[in-house]
Parts: structure tokens; sequence; C-alpha cells
């Protein structure tokens, strides 16, 4: 046989292409190095060798080589993959030879890696990956190897296929698909000896990664009963690394696929998943880390069987599998009920326990919060309740409607397996009274504002319920609003007292409470009076959000809940309303400090957006480490150095809410400033003239409404010049003070406050100006339509002189009549009636409807004048000369009228 397949022709190309690569890679001017020669050497020998062990030594070598080298391996890659692949074809009787040039090929595909050079240099591996697999003809020989009989030849051929896949995997994914019975040979190799079959589940865990069609195909050739198989003899959860290969290969197979998920649940079921998760006897107290994070990873793999809902029957049996485990099954459970109504519903209908002790899931899952010493567990158990109440109103009114009194309430040692869900809560909110355990305060808080988050029918039946004061002998009660308040005072002296002592104190737990106020007053104005019903509660929320000895969340968060009582306030009664409760915050805090809080409180809540969980490499199981569990332990205990509890539950979610909670609440409050105290005193009844008010009362009236709007007016420049003062004040504080560096959120709000209000004068000033053109336009109407009416009286009064002097003249004849004597005595009354009813007549139209315009335009004059009044116009002087005119002939015509009498 000829084996020389001119390798002279292919050494030369190989020069000139190792030339461009050379100076591309490594930047070589053109220079051989020496593992190049070394390799064309290897090469020659390999191809126009005669003597068989001369061949297999050369080959052995130039493993070697590409294994150490770089620069071997590029070479290697230009020249050597057409003639070792000619021996994969052709030389398939020689084992030996056939194993070595699998090794090569596998020690080319496999990145070195080195301290020298810049990072961006091209890999060897990765090009060498590329010109392996472009050809489909490559890819068809090397599955035809995985039929030989030699153990190490199959061994070779799979890792040379996992390394393709690791560098090059959409390419062979197409490849192997166009490759007929490509993936049956895969599947082939799962039932081979052991560490073929872990190599072959670790290349079908590459391979079905976002490949749909392939993952059809694998799933058709009874993948699903081999992983169960491998893990049925790896011995389940006891199984290690192997069992975890499955499980990632098991994931990408139900990940986002519903008609594998359903095949899944028809042809295997449940039972080898349940089977996974059992404990086993004698091994339930063993729990190594590699077992205690294939657990984890079970349970983080079955969120994507979230349609049937079945991880409940089996979560409590997990709790002796460890904090980490234990809370990925709770996790699991909140994944499979959110925002699914089916398990929704099973969630709140399921019995858990054994008779006789058996209480509903979510009693139990509660008793998880309140019992637990573990941070995580706390935290997920918490995050069912969220889960469960997330766009859930129905839900969250059936957890609501059992929040009462228990008769056995101030008992605390009493067994809580018989009393309702929200009777339990009610204990645990209460039991810093009885024996200052804050945590469960705290804990029962946060579940609580699940409960009434979004939910106004909630918010208002809690707000309901009476509650025994903390001196029962007195008889009085008081709503569960106020006892939260009281509990907040209670855990703020008792960090008081533990600072003193040096003992440590959990920072969560204020935080958490005042997130239950701010939940609970948002869009609750019923609340918000409940809250202000004592000035207690006021005045000690403003010392939360001003005093230093408190952490800057927990300022942070009692400064919202007072923008929330001026927000969401509705009362009208004094000392209460929202313009009360700013002008405490202006004068006990300062509007600078108020918005600095919110600064202080993004800043302490602050952390790195969700990370993309992006997967990684599969390393062998072989060679498998315990390196991700250590990191699952890291992300779960430390998040930017804060406490997990406050990162969890203080997450984006609610951090986007307290942003736009903070924008409406400036905007409110800077309105509040800006406007009068007594908005009903601008009502335009008070302008009016009353009915039988004369118009000395009147006018009296008026000056004591222009009076009481100066006194205002006098009072918001006041408060806006002590508001400004502060900001000056504030801001030349920050300049002095060389111990402290500015502080850019300082700046920035007071920048806010001063461009708002500038902006608020503007737009005042502008709207005056308005008012006062449009005012002054009207006047002039109204001056030119009283001339106008003016001239038409005149002519009225002309007319009726007229028609006087018409009966005067009659008369005269009449007389005249009577002593001439030839005539018949006319009746002269009769005559003067007559006419003076058709004079009436021609005039009373006209003078009715001038009276209608006379009186409407009377009440126009007053409400404008008093207008100008307000203005600062002196309306005498725009009123002086109009009425005069009128006034002079209507006298003169009553003189008349009398002398003729």
């Amino acid at each position: 046989m000829d084996r020389s397949i001119n390798f002279r022709g292919i050494a030369g190309s190989a020069g000139n292409i190792m030339q461009g690569m050379g100076k591309f890679v490594f930047g070589n001017e053109g220079i051989e190095s020496k593992e190049d020669s070394y390799v064309e050497r290897y090469l020659y020998r390999i191809s126009n060798g005669t003597i068989p062990d001369d061949r297999r030594s050369a080959m052995t070598e130039l493993q070697s080589l590409v294994a150490e080298s770089r620069s071997a391996q590029m070479s290697f890659g230009a020249m050597g993959f057409p003639i070792l692949l000619n021996i994969l074809k052709e030389d398939r009787e020689d084992v030996e030879l056939v194993r070595g040039a699998l090794e090569t090929f596998v020690s080319a595909l496999t990145p070195i890696e080195t301290s020298q050079g810049p990072n961006t240099e091209v890999q060897p591996a990765s090009v060498n990956s590329d010109l392996l697999s472009q050809e489909t003809e490559n890819i068809s020989l090397l599955l035809s190897l995985l039929s030989e009989e030699d153990f190490y030849v199959r061994y070779y051929t799979i890792q040379l296929l996992t390394a393709l896949l690791t560098n090059s995997l959409k390419r062979l994914q197409e490849a192997i698909l166009l490759i007929p019975r490509g993936i049956t040979v895969l599947m082939d190799m799962l039932m081979d000896r052991e560490v073929i079959r872990n190599e072959a589940l670790l290349l079908l865990t590459y391979l079905t990664r976002d490949a749909e069609e392939i993952q059809k195909i694998v799933v058709f050739e009874g993948v699903f009963e081999k992983i169960f198989s491998i893990i049925r003899e790896e011995g389940y959860s006891d199984g290690g690394v192997v069992v975890q290969d499955c499980l990632e290969l098991l994931n990408n197979l139900i990940r986002h696929n519903a008609s594998n998920q359903m095949l899944l649940k028809e042809t295997m079921g449940f039972d080898p998943l349940i089977s996974i998760l059992k404990i086993r006897r004698g091994s339930a107290f063993n729990f190594t880390q590699q077992k205690v994070k294939t657990l984890t990873r079970m349970q983080i793999k079955l969120h994507w069987l979230r349609k049937t809902f079945w991880t409940i029957f089996f979560c409590w049996a997990l709790r002796v599998n460890g904090p980490l485990s234990f809370s990925a099954a709770l996790r699991c459970i909140g994944n499979l009920v959110l925002r699914n109504p089916q398990n929704l519903d099973s969630l709140a209908r399921k019995q858990v326990g054994e008779e006789p002790h058996v209480q509903p899931a979510l009693n139990a899952i509660f008793s998880i919060i309140l019992r637990t010493s573990v941070a995580q567990e706390f935290v997920a158990a918490d995050y069912v309740f969220k889960c469960f109440c997330e766009r859930n109103p129905n839900g969250q009114a059936l957890l609501a409607s059992t929040i009462v009194p228990h008769p056995n309430q101030g008992n605390m040692h009493e067994p809580a397996i018989d009393m309702p869900f929200g009777s339990v809560l009610l204990q645990a909110l209460v039991s810093s009274d009885v024996n200052g355990d804050m945590e469960a305060c705290c804990r029962a808080s946060s579940v609580l504002s699940h409960i009434v988050k979004d939910n106004m029918q909630s918010k208002d039946r809690v707000l309901q319920i009476q509650l025994e004061t903390l001196t029962p002998s007195l008889g009085r009660t008081e709503p569960v609003l106020h006892r939260i308040v009281t509990c907040l005072s209670i855990a703020a002296s008792t960090e008081g007292e533990n600072n003193q002592n040096n003992q440590p104190e959990e920072p969560y737990i204020q935080p958490v409470i005042l997130r239950l106020l701010i939940i609970w007053l948002v869009d609750c104005s019923n609340a918000v009076n409940c809250l202000l019903e004592s000035a207690v509660h006021l005045n000690y929320i403003i010392e939360l959000a001003s005093s230093k000895r408190y952490t800057a969340c927990v300022r942070g968060l009692a400064a919202v809940v007072l923008g929330a009582c001026i927000l969401y306030n509705a009362s009208h009664e004094k000392g209460r309303d929202a313009f009360a409760v700013a002008d405490a915050i202006s004068q006990k805090i300062g509007l600078t400090t108020y918005f600095l809080r919110f600064d202080e409180l993004r800043r302490s809540l602050a952390h790195p957006l969700p990370e993309q969980h992006h997967r990684k490499e599969l390393s062998r199981s072989s060679a498998n480490s315990m390196s991700d569990f250590q990191e699952i332990e890291e992300d779960e205990t430390n998040k930017d150095d804060q406490h997990p509890v406050l990162s969890e539950i203080f997450d984006s979610q609610f951090v986007n809410f307290l942003s736009k909670l903070e924008a409406d609440i400036r905007e409110n409050i800077m309105d509040i400033f800006s406007r009068t105290k007594t908005a009903t005193a601008l009502l335009p009844t008070e302008l009016e003239q009353k009915n039988g008010e004369v118009d000395g009362e009147y006018i009296k009236r008026l000056k004591s409404f222009v009076e009481k709007q100066c006194n205002e007016m006098q009072d918001l420049l006041a408060r806006n010049a002590m508001l400004a003062e502060e900001l000056v004040r504030t801001g030349g504080g920050t300049t002095t003070d060389t111990s402290q560096r500015p502080n850019n959120g300082r700046e920035r709000v007071q920048i806010e406050a001063l461009r708002q209000e500038l902006e608020g004068a503007r737009r005042q000033i502008e709207a005056l100006e308005t008012d006062k053109s449009q005012i002054e336009a009207e006047a002039n109407n109204q001056r030119n339509l009283a001339v106008k009416l003016e001239s038409d009286l005149k002519s009225l009064s002309e007319a009726y002189n007229s028609i006087e002097q018409a009966n005067y003249r009659l008369d005269a004849e009449v007389k005249t009549l009577r002593q001439g004597g030839s005539v018949p005595y006319p009746d002269v009354e009769a005559i003067k009636a007559q006419a003076k009813e058709e004079a009436e007549k021609d005039s009373e139209a006209e003078l009715n409807d001038l009276l209608v315009c006379l009186g409407q335009e009377q009440t126009k004059v007053e409400k404008l004048s008093t207008r100008l009044a307000e203005l600062g116009e002196d309306v005498d002087a725009l009123l002086q000369g109009i009425g005069d005119d009128t006034a002079i002939p209507d006298d003169d015509d009553d003189d008349d009228e009398d002398s003729e009498e």
C-alpha cells in the first residue's frame, strides 16, 4: 500500500500556511520554530515509513509534542490532518497506530494555557477544531470508529468528539444531524463500559444544548430509560458526579420543551424522579457536599415541570437534606405555584403530616419561617408565600380571612398546630410583647406584607382587627397597625440595648417591618388615617428618619413611610392632613435632609443586576471538582457583603417600586409647598353675595376674605424663604466642612428642589400675568358696555319725558274743551290711562331686557373688582367717573315729577 500521499506537496503548502498563521498568531516574521521542523519530520516518518514500529514511535513523539506546544498544534493542524485522517481510513488493522492518531487529534484540539503572550491570541485548538469539523465526512469517519472493538479506540473517539463540541458546537450539531444513524451510534455508547458511558453522557449533554431536533431524536431513541437506568446503577442521590451529569442531560431535554415533558410524564412517570430525592436508610445523615449538590441541582431542574404540581408531596421529606437542598425544594414549590391557578389551588388545599398531626401545607411552611435558624430557609419559605400571593387576590383574601385573635393568643407555649393560619400569624406579630421575640415578629411581618400587597380588600380587613393593648386591665383595644408600630419601636430599643451590651442583632428586623408599613399604606387612605390617629406614631417615624443612631436603610425606609402618609392622605382634619405631615417633616427634619434619605436608601439597597447564570463548561466526570458547590454556597451567603435576608426580600422588584414611589413623593411635597394651605377658601361661593345680605356686610366679608388670603400668602412666602435659607445653609455646610467630601446625592437634591421651586414660581408668575391681562381686557369690555348702557338709559329717559310732555298737552286741550262746552265732556282720566298704558307697553319689553343685562353685568363687575383687588389693582380708580352722568338725569327727573304733582 502506498502511504506517501504526496507528503512533499502537503509540506510545501503547509509552509506557506504556517508562515501566514505564525505571523497572525505569534507575530513571527516567517521564522519556522524548532517545533515546526519536528512536526514535519514526524509526519514524514508516519506517512512514508515502512517499519510499523518506527511509524508508531513517530506517532507517539508527535502526540507528546502537540500536547505541549501551541506552535506544534498549529503546524500539525496545517500539515497533519490529511495524513492522520488517511491512517484512520486505511490503517485500521494497526490498532496501536490508530490509537496514537486519535490521541494526537485530542491533543491538537485541547487548549494549552500559557502565561506568555497577549490574551487576544488565537487558540490553535479552536482553529484545528474548525478545520476538522468543516467536512461532514470527517465526522462520519469518527462516528464509524465507535463500532470498533478496541476499548481505547472508542474512548479516544468519544473524547475527540467532545473536544470538537467544546470548540465548534453548532457546526458539529449540524453535521451529526446529516449523518445517518449518527445519534443512534452515540446513544449505543450509553450501554458501553462505565468509562466510555460517562464520556458519552457528557458528549450527549453538550450535543443536546439548544438543539431541539437532536433532543427529539435522542428522546425517540429511549434516552429517558437509559438516564434513569444509569442513575439507579449509581445509587440515586449517592451517585456523585455521574448522577449530576445525568440530571444535566435531563435538564437539556425538558427545559422549554413541552412535548418532551409530556412524553416523560406518559412513558416514565414521576416515580423515578421521586426516587432520586428519597433518602435511603443508613445515609440520611451522611451528606457529603456532592450529595447536597446533586439534590440541589435535581430540585432546580424540576422547575421546568411546572405544569405538574407534585413536588409538594415529597418536599417535607427533604428536611434532613441540609439547608441548601431544603431551600431549593421550597423555591421549587414557589416556582411551581407562581401564576399557576391549578397549582395555587392545590397548595391552598394540601394537607401534610401524619395523623393525628395533620396540618395545611401553608401552615407548615409558615412554621418553618418562624422556627428555622437558617437564613436561607427563612428566605426560601418566605418566597413560597410571595409566589402564592402574587397576582392571586383570592388567595390573599383567603389568608386574610383567617387573621383573627385566638383565645390562647397570649400563651406562646401552646402548640399552634390546631390554630388557623391567621391566628398563628397574629401570635407571632405580638410575640415581641410577650417574650421580646423580635425575630418572629419580623418574619410574620414579611408574610403579612405579601398578603396585603396590592389588595385593598385584605388591607381593609386586617385594618379592622382589634387587639388588646399591652395593659389588658384597662379594657381597651388597638388596631393591628398600631401594634406593628409598637413592635417597630421595641425593635429599635432592643437594638440600642444590644449595641450597649455589644450583642449582635439581626440588621433586617426594622427594615422588614418598615417594608410592611410601606406596602400597607400605599393606595390605602384608611391605613394612613389609622396610622396618624396618634401623634406619637408620626413623631416616632420622624425620629427614625432623622436620627443617626439607625442605619441608612432604616432612615430611608422611614422617610418613604412619611412620604406615603403625605401621598395617600385623604384626611381634611387639622393636624392629620397631608399639609400637617409635610410641615412636620420640614420643621423636624428639613426637606433637604429628608430628600437625602432617599439617596441613602438607594445606595444601601443597591446591588448589581442579576447576573446571567451562564452554563459553565462541563468537565469530565473523572475530573469534576466541588467548585460549583462552593459557588452555590457563596451565592447564597454573600451578595455584595449584604445580609442575605435583605438582599433577597428587598429584591430589584421592590427597589424599582421604591424608586417610582420616591418620584411621586417628591412631586407631591413640592406641590404642597407651592399652594395655599386651604384650597376651600378659593371656592366661588365665597365671592358671591348671599341672599338678603346688605352691601355693608358683604363688603366686610370680602375684606375678611382678602385679609385671610394675604395672611396665607405671607405664611407661604415665609415658608419658601425658610426653605431657601435651609438649602443655602446646607450647601454652605457641605463646602466648608473639610472633613467630608461633597455628596453628589445632596447636591442633586438641592438642585432638584431649587429647580422645582423656581419652576413653580415661574409658572405662578406666568399664570398671574395671564390672569391680569384677561381681567384688564374684561374690564375694558365692561367699561365699554357700561357706556353703551348709559346711552340706552339716556334715550329711554328722553322718550319718557316726551311721553310726559304729550300727556301735559292733552290735559291742556281737555281743559280748553271743558271751558268751551260745545262738545261732550271727555273722560280725561281714561285718556290718560290709555296713553300711559300704550307708552308703558312700548318701553316695557326693552326696559326688562335692559334690567336683565344690567343685573348680569353688575355681578361680573363685582367679581372682577374683587379679583382686581386681589391682584393689587385700585378698583376705585378704575371705576372712577362711571355712573356719575346717569345719576344726575335721574335726580332731575325725580324733581320734575314732584313739581308736576
